[in-house]
Formats: C-alpha cells, structure tokens, sequence
C-alpha cells in the first residue's frame, strides 16, 4: 500500500493539489451511483418534461427550458468525469476547471426559464444579464485560475444563487404557488449540500454533496414543469 501511494506521488508530483483527491473505492462506487442515477433520472424526466411543454410553453420559455436540460446533464456528466478519473492523470486537473466552471453554467440555466416569465418586468433583463454575467465571471475564474479562491468560489456560487430575492416579490406574483416552493426547496437543498462540499473530512462527502445537486436540480425540474405545464393545463 506505501508502495503504491509512493508510486501515486511521484506519477502526480506535476499535478497541482492532488492530496485533495484520496477517495476509497467504496466512495467512488457510490459516487458513482449517485451521478449514474443523476443521468438516467435527468434524460427520462427532462425529456418528458420538454415533450410536454412544447404544446404549452412560448417559443423563449422552451428554448431557456431545453438549455436548462442540457446544461444539468453537461454537469452531471462532466462531474462523473472528472470524479470517477485515475487520480494520477493530468488530465483530472483539467477536468477539475470543466467540473467547477460548469456549476456556474447550472445555475444561471436554472434562472433563465423562471426570469423570463417576467414580462413587463424591467429589472427581469438586467437580472437575466446580471447572473450570465457573473456566471461568465465565476467561469474565468475557474478556467484561468485554478485552484486559487476556492473558497471566494462557494460563496460566489451560493451568492448567484439566491440573487433571485432581489426580484421575490415580481416572482410570487408572476409564478405557481408550487412552482415557487419547489424553486426555494431546491435552493434550500443546494446550499445544505455546499456544508459536504466543504466537508473534507467527512466520509462519503462527496456522494452527498452530489446527491444534494441531483435532489436539488430535480426539485428545479419539477418546478419548471410546474410552471410551463401543470399549472397551464
């Protein structure tokens, strides 16, 4: 077993932070487990959701409801990437910048389907810029920097998401009372999960802190199907 960490060290002495990636197989099985059913769950209701919504939904709300789609299964899978990879590659280190910059990506296309129910709102395309931007910010950072403010990160992460209160009230007035709830409890579940993202000591974090994001996109989901369907039928 030294033998092997030694070999380990040495194969990975160029890569940046690797001591953060020491994970028994039991961790990584479940983590991977939870990004599998992550997958599966997000094609079958995300592609159900979409067929629904084609004969309710505006040409701009279905558009915004596919990118949010597409961008959780780009985070799930680029997270089963980079977490299930050998440690000893470089290639984990640039799939670590795809994982963290990705998040940004989530959440502000988990905001634009909602935002943009807000006609005849004027701060609603500011707030629409205002999020892309700062997720473009976040992204930057991620990219050019890696592995530098790791922790200025989660607040920014937590930051953006819950940037939505700045429009609460036009939000309660325009969207389902259930569509509203399913929105905070997501937002609820995200950021509890952020406490095993941070928990480095605890076992299994990891596979919590995913089973967080899947609980929560879902939660989002089902909010936009909610607001897009049910609520329109």
């Amino acid at each position: 077993m030294e033998e092997h960490l030694q070999r380990l060290s040495h194969e990975g002495a160029g890569i940046p932070f690797m001591g953060r990636w020491h994970y028994s197989r039991a961790e990584l099985i479940a983590d991977g487990i939870v990004h599998a059913v992550g997958i599966v769950l997000a094609i079958a209701a995300g592609s159900s959701m979409l067929t629904l919504a084609v004969f309710h939904a505006g040409p701009g709300e279905y558009v915004a409801a596919v990118f949010y789609v597409v961008s959780l299964l780009t985070v799930l899978s680029v997270s089963l990437a980079y977490n299930l990879w050998p440690v000893g590659s470089r290639a984990k280190w640039v799939l670590r910048r795809f994982d963290h910059s990705a998040i940004y990506l989530l959440i502000a296309a988990t905001y634009t389907p909602f935002l943009v129910q807000l006609q005849g709102e004027p701060l609603a395309a500011w707030m629409i810029f205002a999020v892309w931007g700062a997720a473009a910010a976040g992204i930057a950072l991620k990219v050019l920097w890696p592995g530098r403010l790791d922790r200025l990160a989660i607040a920014f992460y937590l930051a953006i998401g819950w940037s939505g209160l700045v429009l609460a009230r036009p939000l309660v007035e325009a969207l389902p009372a259930a569509s509203l709830a399913l929105i905070v409890a997501g937002g609820v579940v995200y950021s509890c999960g952020v406490v095993f993202f941070a928990w480095k000591g605890l076992r299994f974090h990891n596979a919590l802190w995913h089973g967080c994001v899947v609980t929560g996109a879902g939660l989002h989901l089902a909010a936009l199907l909610d607001c897009l369907v049910v609520s329109r039928l």
